[in-house]
């Protein structure tokens, strides 16, 4: 995948990317898989479908009462009765 080197591009990609709690580059590479799909190959249609991204993940935790980065939080917290569980020494 070639770089680039749009502002308003990665700009859209680094909000997607810390909206979902991930790196930039899932975040482009989620574009980019999502562009490949519809068969866009240009910068313009794929900054559309990064924004249309973008807009349905903050849709997605407006109508949850919990953000996804919380959520995700939430789950890497450990229950009390395995805090000290261990596999092997």
């Amino acid at each position: 995948m070639p770089l680039i080197e749009d502002h308003h591009y990665l700009k859209i990609c680094a909000q997607l990317a810390s909206s979902l709690s991930i790196s930039i580059s899932a975040a482009r590479r989620k574009v980019e898989v999502a562009a490949a799909k519809e068969g866009k190959k240009d910068l313009q249609s794929r900054k559309e479908i990064a924004q249309k991204i973008l807009d349905k993940t903050l849709n997605e935790d407006q109508k949850q009462s919990v953000s996804t980065s919380a959520s995700f939080d939430h789950l890497l917290k450990a229950l009390k009765e395995e805090e000290n569980f261990m596999l092997e020494d």
